[in-house]
Parts: structure tokens; sequence; C-alpha cells
């Protein structure tokens, strides 16, 4: 069998140790710092006052084939620190489910995903500087495969007392290599089960690095209950563009529904055979798996020795996403402390709304109109999220090609620190963390007029029930155990106008049936009170009360 890493083209592009008589800002070009920065995520406004958040005691986890290096552990490390060049300082790391094993498991491309999360360095400073990263390798022999990877998963997710707020996956496995029959993405396969299933049980978020091209490695990017990642590349000098090496675009779409390529669908032959494969590289159903886009291209980081490379793919994309849950969950934990807050702001769901709504999609031009959105984000074709059929269809809440968007961390603060606020009366920023009953719904109505001609931006998450199959009792997965899939229970999300009662007039709605996701992003068509409805429709698939995560962002008429 064979366990394959994500890599565009090839993981290492360049090596170059950066000297110590380059100029400050030639240095900064070649820096990590590009992708956290504004050009980026725009996580460095963050790390100083007035937030000065930086990932401090937020324990997040990485699953990786291989581990970095730790001091005291690893006799590479320990050199490095003799040559003042640690970037990396794990909190803990494991082999599988128990303690790691000294000089073993180790391989940069760990280092550098781990390196994207908590980088130390001065000039290549990580998301979450901080934070502390508990990694686990789970593989060392060629038959190691998914079970093993659910044992470091889950000792993973354990740790901090069960605290452990996000987990990053930069690594996945081949279709052809799950022992299925006939296997597809289908969100069955035991790894992509389990990641639902340790985000309801430990309250925690998977983040998966998303390609899905070329017979690549595409379980788990069918998961439910996380963030799958894609990545972009610089344009013009700000990461804006979905970089061609994701291939996440599905192989052929099936526009007449006769089975087969007809000329003006769109096809992509990407196992070279001349025909049209069903569901090799996308999830069944014409589910959109990809959820948000980070930057991947070009990013400096550091290898076992210390060097920094030029490192691309979403498996450095990821990371940053997890970097930023760290910093949420910081700015939570502070709110909570002071009695600000209640502990829904450490709901898995809440920080998933959060993300997403908060994604750019298109510049604003200063009027507030586009919710202050500080980038436009393109497909490879130079198309923009308002081209996408997202934005056309109600049935089709994310973008194939750029999900809800690019990661901006700035803006994810600012969504979450407007707080939580429950149906009834809210203003025009906020979240919640609630639950709807079977066949009823809740309704959060904006206690201001909203803008003319502006958007609207609501994510509605909730989560797809997993259950273990545990035979021995012991509430814990074991190598031989299963998953039970419970399905989804159907909500739907509804922008209306106050005065409406009636879901069929309403402005717009998402009220997809086959995800756990629901998105609008859509112009108020003129200026006045609005609301959103939350509904628990039919099929009812699992419990009668279903909590969810719900975050929306609207503009105000201008007084």
């Amino acid at each position: 069998m064979c366990r394959a890493y994500w890599f565009v083209s090839s993981m290492i592009l360049t090596v170059a140790l950066l000297p110590k008589f380059l100029p400050p800002n030639a240095q900064t070009a070649l820096a990590l710092d590009r992708s956290v920065g504004t050009p980026g995520i725009d996580a460095r406004k963050l790390h100083v006052a007035p937030y000065n958040l930086t990932g401090k005691d937020i324990c997040i986890g990485q699953i990786e084939l291989s581990r970095p290096g730790q001091f005291a552990v690893d006799k590479i490390v320990n050199r490095l620190i003799q040559l003042d060049r640690v970037a990396i300082e794990p909190f803990e790391v494991f082999f599988r489910d128990g303690k790691p094993v000294p000089n073993r498991n180790l391989d940069d491309h760990s280092a550098q995903v781990a390196a994207v999360m908590i980088s130390r360095n001065k000039i290549h400073q990580g998301v979450a500087p901080q934070a502390k990263l508990l990694s686990s390798a789970y593989a060392q022999r060629r038959r190691d495969g998914q079970p093993e990877a659910v044992l470091a998963s889950q000792h993973v997710a354990r740790q901090c007392n069960g605290n452990v707020r996000a987990l990053n996956f930069s690594f996945g496995e081949p279709l052809n290599e799950d022992p299925r029959p006939k296997p597809k993405l289908d969100g069955n396969a035991l790894l992509t089960l389990s990641l639902d299933w340790l985000a309801i049980t430990y309250n925690t978020l998977p983040v998966v690095a998303g390609n899905q091209g070329k017979g690549g490695i595409p379980i788990p990017t069918d998961l439910y209950n996380g963030i799958v990642v894609g990545f972009t590349r610089e344009r013009d000098g700000v990461y804006s563009q979905l970089d061609r090496g994701n291939l996440i675009d599905e192989p052929f779409i099936d526009r007449n529904g006769n089975g087969r390529y007809d000329v003006g669908e769109y096809f992509t032959d990407l196992n070279k055979d001349g025909k049209w494969t069903p569901g090799v590289e996308s999830p069944t159903d014409g589910r959109r798996s990809l959820s948000l886009l980070a930057p991947g291209n070009n990013v400096m980081l550091p290898d076992l020795k210390g060097k920094f490379i030029s490192a691309n793919g979403t498996s450095f994309a990821s990371p940053h996403v997890v970097g930023t849950i760290a910093l949420l969950h910081e700015y939570a934990d502070r709110q909570i402390l002071n009695g600000q807050w209640g502990i829904d702001a450490r709901r898995h769901e809440v920080i998933k709304a959060v993300l997403i709504n908060s994604a750019d999609k298109i510049k604003d031009t200063g009027d507030g109109k586009a919710l202050g959105m500080s980038k436009t984000i393109l497909d490879t074709y130079g198309k923009t999220w308002l081209d996408s059929e997202a934005y056309r269809s109600r049935d089709i809440p994310l973008s194939l090609h750029l999900g809800a968007g690019q990661l901006n961390a700035a803006r994810a603060i600012q969504q979450f620190q407007a707080g939580q606020q429950s149906p009834g009366m809210v203003s025009t920023i906020g979240w919640d963390s609630h639950v709807v009953e079977a066949t009823q719904y809740q309704e959060y109505i904006f206690a201001e007029p909203l803008m003319a001609d502006s958007f609207v931006a609501i994510t509605l998450t909730w989560d797809r029930l997993v259950s273990l199959n545990d035979k021995n009792g012991n509430r814990l997965f074991e190598i031989g155990e299963s998953f039970k899939n419970g399905g989804i229970n159907n909500l739907e999300l509804y922008l209306m106008r106050e005065q409406d009662n009636d879901i069929s007039q309403n402005v717009w709605s998402s009220i997809s049936k086959i995800d756990n996701l629901q998105h609008i992003f859509i112009k108020v068509p003129s200026a006045g009170r609005y609301k959103i409805r939350v509904v628990f429709s039919t099929p009812q698939n699992n419990d009668p009360i279903q909590r969810y995560g719900l975050a929306w962002w609207t503009a105000p008429v201008k007084r």
C-alpha cells in the first residue's frame, strides 16, 4: 500500500537559508509573514495591540504519517538548539496513541505544516506562535492506514483534558486503498466518519487539506463536521487567486443526466482513460466539500535542518485555518474569563460558521456594501464568487472552486467579537449557538434597517450524527471497531423581510438537502427591515432537537 502527501509538482521548489545580511525588506518578501500578514490572511495585526492574540495556551492538534521534532526527544532538534535555529517547539509529540519513538517518524513536511501554525522565528512567525501544538505520527509500515490514523487522531483529541480546539490533517488516502468494495467519496470511509465523530465527542474542529486531483488522496475530504481547505497564490503581490495546483474541479458535470460526456459539458480526464470515471475524485451527489481557501503558494517554511524552503500546496493552507482557530479560542477564553461570554463560544459549529461567514469574496469599494471585505478572490479562470453556481443556486451553498472564499483572520475576529445573540432582536453582526426542534424554526430580526443594494452574509452549520460501534464499551475507538453514519437532519436558512411570515416570500434561501451547511451571500433588494429564519424541515434523520451554529454579517443604513 502507498500513502501520499499532496504536493504540487514538487513540495520543494527552492531551498534558501536566509542569510543574515539580507535587508529586512528582502527577508520579509520571502517570508511566511506574507501569507500570515495583510497580503494573506491578515493575522499579523491580531498579534499586537489592541488584540495581542498569539494563541497562548490554546491546544491544537496535528496528525500526519510523520511528525516534527522535539527537544529532548530527537537529536536533530538538540543540535538546532545549539545553532539557535529552532523555529518550532511542539508542546508534545506522539507515535500513534503512545509515546514518540526518539529520532524516528520525522520528516520535513510535518515540520513545515507545524511552522505555519506555531513558528516563533522572528521573520517567519506562524499564525498562533504561542499555541500548544500536539502532534502524532501514525504510520510506520506500508500497511498502516486509516485505522492507525484514527487512533492517532483520537489520542491527540483527548489531550489537554479533551480541550484540543482543532485538528490539522495535511495528508489523505487514495480511494484505491480504501478497503470498502467499490469505495466512493460518500462520507463513509473509516477515517472520514471518525473525524465527524471526534468533532461531536470532543468538540473539536477537524481541518483537512483539500486536494482532489490526479487520482490523489481525497479521503477524508468528504467529511461533514469539519472544514476542507484549498490554496491560493499571489496575484499582484496579494494572495487572491486559486492556484491551479488544487485540481479541485470535479471531473465531469453531467448537465442532461445521460451518464456520458456531451459537447458543452465540463470534462477533465483526470485518470487519462478517455472517458468520465464517476466519483473517482469528487464527493457523491454533487456535494461541494471545499469550504475555505487560504494561502499555500511560495510559503517559506523550515525543514528539519532549520533551512527555509519555499513550499506549495493545501498542506500549508489548512494550518493557516487551524492557527486562526487558536486565535479565536484565545479571544473566547478571555471573554469567558471576564464573564462577558458563555461556553457556547467554544462550540465547534460556531467557530466553523464564523470562519466561513467572514471569508473574503468581493473587495469592498469603501461604501460598506460588501461588508468591508479586503480582497476579491478569483478562481483559476479569473472568475469571482458572483460568477459561481453557488451565487445563483439556492441548493448549492458553496462554490465548487472557491468554497465560501478566502480565510481572513482579522474579519473572523471582527465577526466573533460581535458576540452571541439569541433569537429575537439582534445587531447587524453576530453569531449564536442554539437548538431548533423538528418542524419548528428560530428567527433573528435585525434591529436596524439594512442598506439598499448591500450584501448579506449568513452561515448555518450543524453536525452529521456519527456514533462509535463500541464493541467493548470503553467509549474509545480501537482497531477492528467501526462507526455508524446517523445521517444529517435537514435544516434550511432563509432571509426574509421582517413583516413576512410565509417562507415562500423569502428574499433568498439556502436549502441544500445534502449538506450540513447553508450559506447565503446575496444583496438585499431595498433598504428596510429583514430577518433570518432557521427551519428544521423534513426529513428528520436522527435527533428531533438539532444544535446549530449561526453567523451573520450585514450592512445597516448609514445615519
